[in-house]
């Protein structure tokens, strides 16, 4: 089937993608509070650019829009491009505020956005806080996803806020609209936040930290106001709140909601919590026994590699040292990620249990008498031939775009297990580092690494819609 998009689809995502940049403008101008209150002077670059985006977007809204035209591929388009006009946005803002170059600036914004959690910056605790609150807010939004966002705030409800919620590979409805459901799953993440920085607070934790590293292990994001992330704290309590709020931010939405609803034993029914809890079990064991790790260590590193989170206890000079078997356990959980449903990214779990699920059956279709009715449910829904080719066709061209990038950092004399580490991260949008992300890396890889993050968070599809729009509009301009 030939996908054609021609100027009246561009005309009709205009009015959509226009509300969302003027959400993007308004995140961005928050940061200007923090810059009054510690009384930094760069509050000039976010007013700049959270003022183009809105006004920009207010243009793109004069745009005739007949939301019965809207269709998934548009929606989809709507999404891949919102996620590079943030990423752009937050990316001038930094340049300004941070006099860093910009591809290192696109890149720390695409970053922060996605919730990738990976850092150009060698010292985070000279950045100003307005800057060093930036990231975290861009993570807080980007965990429900920059669309998610402006449902829930802007559009009204109907076909668009429907089509764009399917957009960001989001299937789940907790109400029966959509937009309902989405305002639900924000009071669900606000009440979260609101844990979150009480927790730290009361752990000892400095009001702006607590905020700041809620926004961004609650988004399962990972970027820290430390230098030594989590470990900087030195605290065990610390770093277990921090643990809660990364399986908190891992798991489905949902899931949540059952559970506040006084439902808690459908937490545990959930197969995707229980795949977590399964994974999570067997591999802190296995880096404590084989890899010298300690208890909380063990548990506080596959969760945030699970969880795409990110976070970490130790510098990364540390994490370098560690043996290919602890290196290769979490490639793993960064391959693998969390529930679907949550802000986590990679293949998440329900991917990989009906991959697996559909492996099972089709050898047990094998070995039966002919005429046997094998019975295919996951958590009591029927599983089809479908479900289980499109969870085929994801991991198999997930895995592809991740080995690509893993050829490109090997190209320049990264090593093997290092360089696969740094795609898994990207694009699994997790954040932790074996030091190859800096500053100074080649710009090609830099770029490659930009493209896997971009792709994980909108989950590849969007992403190869656009790119195959533009190579039809070159090839239009060759002839």
């Amino acid at each position: 089937m030939k996908i054609t998009v021609g100027k009246r689809d561009l005309l009709l995502i205009s009015n959509p993608l226009g509300i969302i940049m003027q959400g993007i403008g308004i995140v961005v101008l928050i940061p200007i509070i923090i810059a009054v209150i510690y009384g930094e002077s760069n509050y000039l670059s976010f007013i700049g650019c959270g003022l183009f985006s809105i006004a920009l977007g207010f243009l793109l809204r004069k745009v005739p829009f007949d939301e019965r035209r809207l269709r998934l591929r548009h929606g989809m388009l709507i999404a891949g491009l919102a996620w590079l006009w943030a990423a752009l946005i937050g990316g001038i803002c930094l340049m300004f505020a941070t006099n860093i170059d910009f591809l290192n600036a696109y890149f720390e914004s695409m970053s922060a956005w996605s919730g990738s959690g990976l850092s150009i910056f060698a010292d985070v605790e000279i950045l100003p806080n307005s800057v060093l609150f930036l990231r975290s807010i861009e993570q807080w939004v980007g965990g429900l996803g920059v669309v998610i966002m402006v449902i829930g705030i802007l559009i009204r409800p109907g076909t668009t806020a429907a089509r764009l919620y399917k957009s960001e590979a989001r299937e789940e409805k907790i109400k029966p609209s959509i937009t309902n459901t989405v305002k639900t799953i924000w009071w669900i993440y606000l009440l979260y936040t609101i844990l979150g920085i009480v927790l730290y607070v009361l752990a000892g934790m400095s009001i702006f930290d607590a905020i700041n590293n809620t926004f961004t292990n609650l988004s399962t994001g990972g970027m820290s106001v430390k230098n030594n992330n989590i470990g900087a704290y030195g605290s065990d309590l610390i770093t277990i709140i921090t643990i809660i709020l990364m399986v908190i931010g891992g798991t489905s939405f949902l899931v949540h909601y059952k559970a506040l609803k006084g439902k808690v034993i459908d937490v545990f029914r959930d197969v995707q919590f229980q795949a977590m809890i399964i994974i999570v079990t067997i591999f802190s064991i296995l880096l404590i026994v084989y890899a010298n790790f300690t208890n909380l260590n063990a548990v506080f590193y596959v969760v945030s590699a699970l969880s795409c989170t990110g976070s970490n206890t130790l510098p990364v000079s540390s994490m370098e040292a560690w043996i290919d078997y602890a290196k290769v356990i979490l490639i793993i959980s960064m391959i693998i990620g969390m529930a679907a449903g949550s802000t986590t990214g990679a293949l998440k779990l329900i991917r990989v249990v009906t991959l697996i699920k559909g492996i099972y059956w089709e050898i047990k279709r094998i070995l039966s008498p002919e005429g046997s009715v094998i019975t295919r449910k996951i958590s009591g829904k029927s599983v089809g031939d479908v479900e289980i080719r499109e969870a085929g066709s994801y991991v198999f061209i997930y895995l592809f775009f991740i080995f690509i990038s893993w050829m490109v950092l090997m190209q320049y004399g990264y090593g093997g297990i290092d360089s696969l580490f740094e795609a898994a991260s990207a694009q699994g949008n997790v954040g932790l580092s074996m030091g190859i992300v800096s500053a100074n890396m080649p710009d090609v890889a830099e770029i490659f690494l930009i493209f896997n993050m971009w792709i994980g968070r909108i989950e590849i599809i969007p992403a190869l819609l656009l790119l195959k729009i533009f190579f039809d509009q070159f090839k239009r301009l060759k002839r």
